[in-house]
């Protein structure tokens, strides 16, 4: 991904120049038009996916450890950022484990969240590190970052589509509530073990928290936990609802989403020559045969324009106190302005940065959908 300031998008705005700062010495080394620049980067994530975006000022106004330095990098997946030396110690709830009858089971996933946060603390209790600054940066910060999966499954079994201004409330209650536990849960420990030995300065101790760990809420791509647990991958709609998988030795492996599936069958739909046209495209929007109901419930990402997506990693967002690993998925037919838009967008928003995929930009893929698997997903990593 590439650092962006406040300051460049307010040169942006104003179609003014931006200064490229050498940051060992601080001196100027070129000026360059910060449009023509914010218009490469869109034109390169428009051709191929990347890079992404990171907001930096956006990821230091929620530093959890100013004290001890700015933050300028994140994990790969961009759902953690670091500083040098830290390590990724991160956990996922599978949501839709805790609906029962059409409800939230929200006593269940508080417990969930209190043992999550008692177990990643254990793995940094009982880590062993290959560098002592590694184990330094790590023990001192006690960093985690619990979060969440089958998101999309969860919004399915509470009959609310994604793209419902529903979905982005439930986002916000959802990781609000996840969050308020996980600190007490956090406060819980410190009061047992003691805080992170680099508490003082912090912001929990600005917020008169005190907490066992520095963060304790991030959102991962989960892209391969989820297909071990068997959910929909970390916050981010179905990629498609009949769609091939590619294996290893070339092996093609087709698949339908389990829960459209059974929405078909209950409706007496359920048939091959259905898949057929659902795997044509992936999705079932435009299918007349199918009932408005079925069609609203089940969006893929193609079908969620831009702001959409948007929508869900904002309200996730804001109750996370680490980042947030969401694709912005356009279609094929997206411009490089509208990759512009979506930057322009995610920074207003105060988001800590973003990843835009147009479909078909990367050529072959893990998944694939339509008919000549032209249209494929994107890689197992998003932006913040």
């Amino acid at each position: 991904s590439v650092g962006i300031s406040d300051a460049f998008m307010r040169a942006v705005a104003a179609g003014g120049h931006f200064e490229l700062v050498n940051p060992r010495d601080g001196g100027v080394m070129a000026e360059l038009d910060a449009r023509g620049l914010l218009r490469e980067i869109a034109q390169n994530a428009w051709a191929s996916g990347d890079p992404g975006v990171i907001f930096l000022d956006a990821v230091n106004r929620e530093n959890p450890t100013p004290a001890l330095g700015p933050l300028e990098a994140t994990n790969p997946c961009g759902e953690l950022p670091l500083l040098p030396n830290e390590s990724c110690n991160l956990g996922s709830i599978r949501l839709d484990a805790f609906v029962a009858d059409g409800r939230i089971e929200w006593e269940r996933l508080d417990a969930c969240v209190e043992l999550g946060v008692r177990f990643l603390d254990d793995v940094i209790e009982i880590g062993r590190f290959p560098y002592p600054e590694i184990e330094t940066a790590t023990r001192g910060n006690r960093k985690i970052g619990l979060g969440v999966m089958g998101f999309a499954d969860l919004l399915v079994d509470l009959g609310i589509p994604y793209d419902s201004p529903d979905a982005v409330a439930t986002a916000a209650e959802l990781m609000g509530r996840i969050r308020a536990r996980a600190e007490r849960a956090s406060a819980a420990l410190a009061e047992k073990r003691g805080p992170f030995p680099n508490f003082r300065g912090s912001a929990a101790e600005s917020r008169g928290l005190r907490l066992r760990n520095a963060t304790v809420t991030s959102i991962a791509p989960t892209g391969t936990l989820s297909i071990l647990a068997g959910c929909s991958g970390g916050i981010e709609p179905y990629f498609a609802l009949a769609f091939v998988r590619n294996v290893l030795d070339g092996a093609r492996l087709p698949e339908t989403v389990p829960r459209f599936e059974a929405a078909l069958e209950r409706a007496g739909l359920a048939s091959e020559d259905l898949l057929a046209e659902v795997r044509a495209t992936g999705s079932v929007r435009h299918l007349a045969a199918v009932p408005e109901a079925i069609r609203r419930l089940f969006p893929t990402a193609a079908d969620i324009p831009g702001p959409g997506h948007l929508d869900i990693q904002e309200a996730f967002q804001r109750q996370v106190d680490n980042a947030v690993s969401k694709t912005i998925n356009l279609p094929e037919s997206a411009s490089v302005e509208d990759v512009e838009a979506i930057y322009t967008d995610a920074h207003r928003r105060g988001l800590k940065g973003v990843t835009v995929f147009r479909e078909g930009c990367k050529g072959a893929a893990v998944l694939e959908r339509g008919s000549d698997g032209a249209l494929v997903a994107p890689p197992d990593f998003a932006g913040t």
